[in-house]
């Protein structure tokens, strides 16, 4: 029989032939590095058998797909070393997460991170050994026989949740068996590098309601050199803590009296501030008007956007003189009301609306972090409503202008396709025609992209921009999110070259997506050390000597009146602990001024990261810092 390989070749198998099989019949490497495949776009093992007309794709360890399955099966190995240690505890469940995968398990006896070294040396014994690893299904009622035998009572709980009719499957490696739903590796051994990293506590299925269990984090990677980076990225991840270098740089605060509410300080609100401020300069080239919408809003408003039915539990709710009233926790209800309130036609459009608005969404307390999880933040958001023949152009212009932003501060990023969800609103006609445009811009501008499958919004489809930072992590800042739903509900219109009333389309979109957490990304891009329009402060002048220090306060006050951040150390203190204490507060520029410099006119200057630099005659200095400063120099 014939199947069709990715490239679009054809490939003569055997009748009965697996996946595995033609593996092997393409090349013997290829089969030596498979490890899963997929066939007709759904990731299978390699033992699945084929048919005629597949299409068949082998996935190895290069592929996202396979890390993925390669950690799921590390987390099996994990759970038959849990039971061989512990057989008398439960098993939840152990999905695969960034980096690496959990497992939750119900402990008779608590366990410990001391307790590692024993789970990770019965590990390599389960791994050492080889073990195939196979699939098989059973009806439901036998399903739930079988683990009620082995009294897995979380398991019996999940099969009972599954749809009726849904394939119930099994894995079996040696002795250890466990409900998945699959794929996996052929075998343990295939499995090189891992290591457990953590243990905390995590309700049955996120309830609080329900039992507190024991949740064991690991990693694994396809080689120990890998793993190895991984930890030095973790390693110097902890150096670049933006909540401690918050604290020490005096960006924010973190207080109990406002758990999730953090407080901006003075250098915190100059970088806050200037991102701002550049925010509004591009924005106002690009054709956005500004505006600004209540915080709080009436529950028929939310009724009518969805979000009280759709996000009510992440909401804060009040009364207002009896009537029920949401904080809003997104802003694109209130523009639908500023679009509302002005009649348009075809000649309008595109009309493109900003707005940094405050948002309030109840986050756990658990959840919260810093400036990366917060329960107040402010979006850099923006509605454009258009015709539906502008929507391609409207995307491609967002795109582009986030381009330019990430690259602005040195970000790498990649782009992700979320389709639609299972809790949505809207025709499949509407979703279909939303998801085709999103993907048509993306192809068009040659944006490579993965596609995220039903993380849509519950109103549309969106695009995701992760953005990588100068340690290799990802972060998900900016979105663009095609609407049809929203225009519908809340019944706007415009007049169209026809002269009758038509719906527009709205986009949805964000480039910072949080500030606050934006600035987080970049304390941790940079471990403080912001280039100088970011800086908080850009320049320290650092007298010498008595008479130095009357020059150096002619020098803060000439650089302040041409905009630049600057201020002099006039303590009392040797100048080797004045250039110390401006190294440990990350100011780009140090200055030292001493008799030579005073009678000279010039200063001797210090640059963050190379030390002395030289001496510069005062003007030329104060011009390269504006220099910097107004053209937004990165590097």
């Amino acid at each position: 029989m014939k199947i069709t390989l990715k490239n679009g070749d054809a490939l003569e198998v055997a009748e009965g032939a697996v996946c595995s099989d033609a593996a092997k019949a393409i090349s013997e490497g290829l089969a030596r590095a498979a490890v899963a495949a997929r066939v007709n776009g759904e990731l299978v093992d390699l033992s699945t058998p084929l048919k005629e007309g597949d299409a068949l794709e082998i996935v190895t360890l290069k592929d996202a797909d396979g890390l993925h399955v390669y950690r799921h099966t590390c987390a099996h190995v994990l759970a038959q070393a849990i039971k061989t240690i512990y057989p008398t505890s439960k098993l939840a469940i152990g999905p695969v997460i960034d980096n690496g995968f959990y497992y939750d398990i119900d402990f008779k006896t608590p366990i410990t991170m001391e307790d590692f070294e024993k789970l990770e040396a019965e590990m390599k014994k389960i791994i050492k050994s080889n073990l195939p690893i196979e699939r098989f299904t059973l009806p439901r009622d036998e399903a739930i026989s079988f683990m009620s035998k082995y009294h897995e009572n979380y398991k019996v709980e999940l099969i009972q949740d599954l749809p009726e009719g849904e394939e119930i499957s099994f894995y079996r490696q040696g002795a250890f068996v466990d409900l998945c739903k699959g794929p996996h590796l052929p075998s343990t051994g295939k499995i090189k590098a891992f290591k457990l990293v953590s243990i905390a506590g995590a309700y049955w299925r996120g309830d609080e309601k329900k039992k507190m269990l024991t949740r064991i984090y690991g990693t694994a990677f396809a080689k120990k050199e890998e793993m190895d980076e991984y930890f030095a990225m973790l390693e110097e991840a902890k150096k670049r803590d933006h909540i401690k270098i918050g604290k020490e740089m005096k960006l924010f605060a973190l207080m109990n009296e406002g758990k999730g509410f953090p407080f901006f300080l003075p250098n915190g609100m100059i970088i806050k501030n200037t991102l701002v401020d550049y925010w509004r300069q591009l924005h106002t080239r690009e054709g956005y008007v500004e505006i600004q919408t209540p915080i709080i809003l009436n529950r028929s408003l939310w009724e009518t956007s969805g979000h009280w039915d759709h996000y009510r539990d992440n909401m804060y709710t009040t009364k207002i003189d009896g009537e029920d009233c949401a904080i809003k926790p997104m802003n694109c209800p209130g523009s639908l009301l500023v679009y509302k309130l002005t009649p348009h036609s075809y000649k309008d459009f595109p009309i493109r609306m900003g707005e940094l608005g405050i948002v309030h969404r109840h986050e756990k307390s658990g959840q919260l972090h810093g400036l990366f999880r917060v329960r107040c933040f402010t979006q850099d958001d923006a509605h454009i409503f258009m015709l539906p023949e502008q929507i391609r152009d409207e995307i491609k212009g967002v795109v582009r202008l986030i381009d330019e932003v990430y690259s602005l501060f040195g970000f790498k990023f990649h782009v992700e396709l979320s389709t639609r969800p299972e809790n949505s609103m809207g025709s499949d006609e509407d979703w279909q025609v939303a998801t085709d445009s999103l993907r048509a811009a993306l192809d068009e501008m040659g944006m490579p992209y993965t596609v995220n499958e039903g993380d849509g919004a519950f109103y549309g489809p969106k695009i995701d921009f992760h953005l990588e930072d100068s340690i290799k992590r990802t972060w998900q800042c900016g979105t663009i999110q095609l609407d049809f739903q929203l225009p519908q509900r809340f019944e706007i219109e415009y007049t169209g070259e026809d002269g009758q009333k038509h719906r527009p389309i709205m986009i949805h979109r964000v480039v910072f997506g949080s500030i606050e957490r934006f600035i987080g990304i970049l304390i941790e891009h940079y471990a403080g050390k912001f280039p100088v329009w970011l800086a908080p402060e850009q320049v320290k002048v650092l007298p010498v000597t008595d008479r130095a220090a009357e020059y150096a306060q002619q020098l803060v006050a000439e650089m302040k009146a041409m905009g630049i951040r600057a201020s002099a150390d006039l303590r009392k203190e040797k100048i080797g602990k004045k250039i110390f204490d401006a190294e440990t507060e990350k100011v780009p520029y140090k200055l030292i001024v001493g008799d030579k410099e005073v009678e000279d006119g010039t200063v001797s200057v210090r640059r963050r990261g190379e030390g002395d630099i030289g001496s510069m005659k005062r003007a030329a200095f104060c011009a390269m810092v504006k220099e910097e400063n107004d053209s937004k120099k990165t590097f």
